[in-house]
């Protein structure tokens, strides 16, 4: 039977809309596909970007920051009387030092054994190397003889089980880095560069905190500021922007002393012009000696 014009009309209408229909679900398929793939593309790219990064330096040789000043607080001789007020001071400041360690002291009494203890676990406080014998304090007769000082480093090294190279020379500021020579008293001169032969990179100051005639720091805690910007003005410290500060844990036994430094300490933190570091983070400091 023969179908009229309007029933074949709406046949055609018909099989046109299922193609669409058809057409439509097979697009949205596609899509659907295509949504999947990049959204694993981005998942694999996110793996991608959230690998750990090579970490190439954490101390930067150069500081990023031109206006800042560093400082190195370097406190000689302990553990010693007055080595827990200096602990005191770090825990209150949360502030880096370095510790130049004299060996024999370790062994003197239970408490500076203990106080080596102390300093060797607290993760702001780096170790390093101030002789075992500290010369016996007759420094002429102990730089005569540049064998016995290397053997002195070295029982030192040995005793405490230093995790550097850093030392510090008894009785003298004596510099031995890759881009720094200096000797205050020639007649030390060979026993120093008989250290540095050996391996030993060794730091001398820029500033010291010195004592009174009854062991307490002299000056004030203004007057000590006011030598750090002079020297700084002026740039007379050994590397630009970088001062070597030195002080003595036996100088921190009395009151005021410590107040002294609390305050000193306090004043450069505050000031926001500063910043603490440990002797590690010299610049070149831990370049290879030639």
């Amino acid at each position: 039977m023969k179908k009229t014009f309007a029933e074949k009309s709406n046949h055609l209408v018909f099989l046109g809309t299922a193609a669409l229909i058809v057409n439509a679900v097979f697009f949205l398929n596609s899509c659907n596909k295509k949504s999947e793939q990049v959204a694993d593309s981005k998942t694999n790219s996110e793996k991608v970007v959230t690998k750990p990064a090579k970490v190439i330096s954490t101390k930067p040789e150069i500081p990023d920051d031109p206006n800042k000043r560093y400082i190195y607080l370097t406190f000689d001789d302990g553990p010693n009387k007055g080595t827990e007020n200096l602990l005191k001071i770090i825990n209150k400041y949360q502030i880096p030092v370095t510790s130049f360690i004299v060996g024999k002291h370790a062994y003197d009494s239970k408490t500076q054994a203990k106080n080596l203890k102390e300093l060797e676990n607290h993760e702001l406080v780096e170790l390093a190397n101030h002789s075992y014998s500290h010369a016996e304090n007759k420094y002429s007769e102990f730089y005569k003889n540049p064998g016995k000082v290397v053997h002195d480093f070295d029982r030192a090294k040995d005793s405490i089980k230093f995790k550097n190279k850093y030392a510090r020379t008894p009785g003298r500021n004596i510099w031995r880095t890759s881009d720094i020579n200096n000797t205050d008293i020639k007649s030390s001169k060979t026993a120093a560069d008989e250290l540095q032969r050996t391996g030993y990179v060794l730091v001398g100051w820029d500033l010291e905190w010195k004592p009174d005639n009854t062991m307490k720091l002299k000056g004030s805690h203004q007057q000590m500021a006011k030598r750090v910007d002079s020297i700084f003005f002026n740039d007379l410290e050994k590397t630009s922007r970088h001062l070597v500060f030195l002080t003595h844990d036996q100088y921190l036994q009395d009151d005021d002393s410590v107040r002294e430094l609390d305050l000193f300490i306090s004043g450069l933190q505050n000031s926001n012009r500063f910043e603490f570091r440990k002797i590690s983070d010299y610049p070149k400091i831990n370049n290879i000696l030639k």
